[in-house]
């Protein structure tokens, strides 16, 4: 079950790739590679900093196949319609949500301090979208706005080491640490919340 929630959020962000490579008016090819650079970044830098090896998408066809294939259909799908602006925000809080969530369950299986394990699960989430914008020349990346995006990161893996640490089975510590990272994100999309930015004091 964890699995296949995985490869919603691995298929999300694959979405978001393409979304993204569309607004930017790359070319086919280009649409891909934002897909599967925005899918598999954030657990790539993860397993390496964890000194885990072979990394987890070398050897997972179902995970591969899934980008490729979503990638294919929503570029087929944006030749035919054309989607409404906030949908690369809301494809995109999908893939933050769940990917953020299996970064955490990777950084305590690997047993590591409880720190380190919300700074994992936030790495997870968030660096194949800012490796995603800056290839399409987005600058600063939305991580580095006022947006609420890494801020919804960190809520959801501080909500799940406190559940795991409390004894919560992992099923429930999965979805309600998925459910508030994009509870969070979905009402800054759509209440226009944003974090207060930094003053200069004159």
């Amino acid at each position: 079950m964890l699995h296949t929630l995985y490869l919603v959020g691995i298929a999300a962000f694959a979405a978001s790739g393409v979304l993204a490579a569309h607004r930017a008016r790359m070319d086919p090819f280009g649409g891909l590679v934002l897909a599967f650079v925005a899918s598999i970044s954030g657990g790539t830098l993860r397993d390496l900093i964890l000194d885990r090896h072979p990394l987890y998408w070398t050897h997972d066809w179902q995970l591969l196949t899934v980008i490729a294939v979503t990638g294919v259909a929503t570029m087929l799908y944006l030749r035919r319609r054309e989607l409404p602006q906030r949908s690369l925000m809301v494809v995109d809080a999908i893939g933050l949500s769940v990917v953020t969530v299996m970064g955490a369950q990777a950084a305590v299986e690997a047993h590591v301090t409880p720190l380190a394990v919300i700074i994992l699960a936030v790495l997870t989430g968030v660096t194949g979208e800012v490796i995603r914008d800056v290839l399409c020349g987005e600058f600063p990346p939305l991580l580095l706005r006022e947006e609420v995006y890494a801020t919804a990161a960190l809520a959801g893996a501080a909500c799940y080491q406190v559940l795991h640490f409390a004894g919560a089975s992992s099923t429930v510590t999965t979805y309600a640490a998925a459910g508030l990272v994009l509870a969070l994100r979905l009402a800054a999309i759509t209440k226009s919340l944003h974090l207060p930015r930094l003053s200069r004091v004159d």
